[in-house]
């Protein structure tokens, strides 16, 4: 049984609907949107205008889906080919291998997660990126969503390096993983179950895809679902916990981001 965050010899089974710290009845504040702590109860609780959408609009999940087109169109026309991987300038000079980080490309940890095996590939990642983002993306606001999208990003490009040393892997699932992984810790720090939600049954679902499928960069995709719910649990778990000043939670999750390219290196 959990304690009460300020008064430790009272257990509890509710949390704070906003921090998700543990609470006892006499700390408990109620709100339209469930019970606070004393701290958060103060704070204002920001009015999102749906009518007007400005505030709910995921403008990075639009530049990333963007980004990905862009570069799928520029891939196709130097000559790439409709499926698998190409042979055109953008494919040699961006996708991923032991090989290619070992002779001191490090970029590649990034412009892979950018560059796709065909036109499937890329309708079925930014099919699952408009899902995905735009569901955490309005919940986390932007600077953290991107955080949490390029940590899974790079720990997607560990997470292949490690598992798959000799097949060059493309493709920003790693990152659709994270993103994955950390909207089921945030919309669990506020009480919402995983399976409640939907997200842990595509979760398995997407997982059982990557084992049973040939192809598949199983390192890429573990990797980047782990770095996503690290960089969910610093932010939405033990920030709140601890209670660590603002710029704490992104610098502890670049730090993230920092070991997984490190890592990278270490093993090419």
């Amino acid at each position: 049984m959990q304690v009460c965050y300020r008064h430790p010899d009272r257990e509890t089974g509710v949390s704070c609907s906003s921090c998700g710290r543990p609470i006892c009845p006499d700390c408990m504040t109620t709100t339209s949107v469930g019970m606070r702590c004393p701290e958060c109860a103060r704070e204002r609780t920001r009015v999102r205008n749906f009518a007007a959408g400005a505030a709910e609009t995921p403008v990075v999940t639009y530049v990333l889906i963007g980004i990905n087109v862009a570069v799928a169109l520029a891939a196709l026309a130097s000559g790439g080919a409709g499926t698998g991987l190409g042979n055109d300038a953008i494919h040699r000079n961006g996708e991923l291998s032991r090989a290619t980080i070992g002779h001191g490309d490090v970029w590649r940890l990034v412009t892979s997660g950018f560059i796709h095996a065909g036109l499937l590939h890329l309708l079925f990642n930014m099919f699952s990126l408009y899902i995905l983002g735009s569901l955490l993306e309005p919940v986390v606001g932007r600077l953290r969503f991107t955080l949490i999208y390029a940590v899974s990003l790079l720990c997607g490009s560990f997470g292949a390096l490690l598992l798959e040393p000799n097949q060059p892997v493309v493709g920003a699932s790693g990152a659709i993983f994270g993103i994955l992984g950390a909207a089921i810790v945030v919309l669990r720090t506020r009480g919402i179950s995983p399976m409640q939600s939907g997200l842990g049954f595509w979760l398995l679902f997407l997982l059982l895809f990557t084992f049973t499928t040939n192809g598949i960069s199983i390192g890429g995709h573990l990797g980047g679902l782990a770095g996503g719910v690290l960089a969910g649990i610093v932010m939405y778990e033990l920030a709140p916990r601890l209670r660590l000043p603002s710029p704490a939670p992104a610098l502890a999750t670049v730090l993230l981001g920092a070991v997984a390219v490190a890592g990278s290196i270490a093993i090419s």
